[in-house]
């Protein structure tokens, strides 16, 4: 598949595009929603008075609370005989997050994913094993559909069913895998105690996305699969995946799909545009989308926009990968921090996986954090060898090794994020798996 010109054209032309789809949004929605109808009248602002692409501020802001208050249908801006398909969030409390497709959206998602398949380097030749969930969830069926566009055969994998998942892999000869980062490390677990080799399979690619990793776990899948590791992210509320991708220059962002999706960046407590460069909150809008157009979404993801054009010839502006969330960050003793920093701190590590998480407990007026580690197979072989030898001197060293692991781990922990955790290391199977997003915290702080 060829790119789409519009993937490459100068700035200007790209704001003449993006000022046109966003005044038609504009008045579409005005006109088609009464939430947006209602907004927009509150702030007495027309659509006519959307002259720039500058004027985007003087829309609102729309959160994920506000998709949830209108449940199901209300912020959908077509009619429900046009809503071809359906896709909802699993939701962790209240009503999930619904989405409404046209056709014209299906087909704007299939555009858009086919973009990140090619950028990745996914052709007419390769087989690719889908392994996002299919169902309400959109990841299984958007990179489906840009996976079929590109011309590649797809197998509908969709989660789980690890055993399977290798069989597949191995003998039809997969040569891109798309899933969650995390998943894959698990499946990589698995596999190599059934003694699969990993680099002597076809497999190249990988698209990954679903949940923050971090630059070290981007390392750790590459230097075990032997494959190109490329980041894929997208929002349910937005599209679904697709709304930005790596290409082959990897760790030098994602392009956004920005004739589609217009991005802002701002700051998270007082909402004001920042400049390109600046870090801060991703806000969407949707210029694009009948179904459920949405204006000045608030991802609660924390990156930064930059414009130059990339080497690989996209003139697409660019994201840095979501270093964490809003919503994710934790506050311990007045310090801010995700999950994420620590992760990259125990992918250095030998002797320990990349599967942990973050418990944050109450004692009395202060907070106090534990990170879980898992240890690897082979520590834990070595380990219970020594005990079953009987070997005091043995024991004694394995012993003195995981002290000195806990002691090197809560050093590098608070030289990163600037306080003091416990760090625990647990039997390899410990931390429980999971099919979709990893859960890395485990907040039990009274609410």
């Amino acid at each position: 598949m060829a790119w789409d010109k519009v993937e490459t054209i100068d700035r200007s032309e790209m704001r003449q595009i993006q000022l046109g789809r966003l005044q038609k949004t504009v008045g579409y929605v005005y006109e088609k929603n009464a939430v947006y109808k209602k907004k927009l009248d509150v702030l007495g602002v027309k659509p006519g008075d959307i002259r720039s692409l500058e004027d985007i501020r003087r829309l609102p802001f729309t959160t994920k609370q506000d998709i949830r208050d209108n449940y199901p249908f209300n912020l959908f801006s077509a009619s429900q005989e046009d809503i071809v398909e359906y896709h909802a969030t699993s939701g962790t409390t209240g009503k999930p997050v619904v989405v409404g497709y046209t056709r014209n959206d299906v087909e704007l998602w299939t555009e858009v994913m086919a973009r990140a398949c090619t950028a990745g380097g996914v052709t007419k030749k390769d087989i690719v094993q889908n392994i996002y969930g299919y169902g309400l969830f959109t990841g299984g069926l958007g990179a489906h559909y840009g996976a079929i566009r590109v011309g590649a055969s797809v197998i509908p994998m969709s989660g789980g069913n690890t055993q399977r998942q290798l069989m597949m892999m191995q003998d039809f000869g997969s040569t891109v895998v798309t899933c969650t980062p995390s998943f894959l490390m698990h499946l990589y677990e698995v596999g190599e105690q059934a003694g699969v080799d990993f680099k002597k399979l076809p497999l190249r690619v990988g698209l990954f996305g679903a949940e923050p990793w971090s630059e070290s776990m981007r390392q750790s899948i590459q230097e075990k699969f032997g494959i190109l590791a490329c980041d894929l992210y997208g929002l349910s509320e937005i599209i679904g995946p697709g709304v930005s991708f790596e290409c082959h220059e990897v760790r030098k962002g994602l392009h956004i799909n920005e004739d589609c999706f217009y991005p802002e960046i701002i700051n998270p407590e007082t909402g004001d545009v920042l400049p390109p460069g600046e870090q801060g909150e991703l806000v969407f809008t949707t210029i694009g989308n009948e179904g459920q157009p949405l204006l000045r979404y608030r991802t609660r993801d924390i990156t930064r926009l930059t414009y130059e054009p990339c080497a690989c010839g996209r003139t697409l502006v660019k994201m840095e990968r979501v270093t964490g969330r809003t919503d994710d960050m934790l506050i311990i003793r007045g310090v801010n921090f995700f999950p994420s920093q620590i992760e990259a701190i125990i992918l250095k590590r030998q002797g320990v996986s990349p599967h942990y998480i973050v418990a944050v407990d109450r004692k009395g007026s202060m907070d106090e954090v534990e990170v879980k580690i898992e240890v690897t197979d082979e520590f834990m072989t070595k380990a219970a060898a020594d005990v079953l030898k009987g070997s005091e001197q043995d024991i004694l060293q394995d012993v003195m090794i995981a002290k000195q692991k806990m002691e090197n781990l809560k050093r590098d922990i608070k030289d990163m994020i600037g306080i003091s955790v416990k760090v625990s290391l647990v039997p390899p199977g410990t931390i429980p798996r999971s099919e979709g997003k990893a859960k890395r915290v485990e907040d039990r702080r009274p609410r």
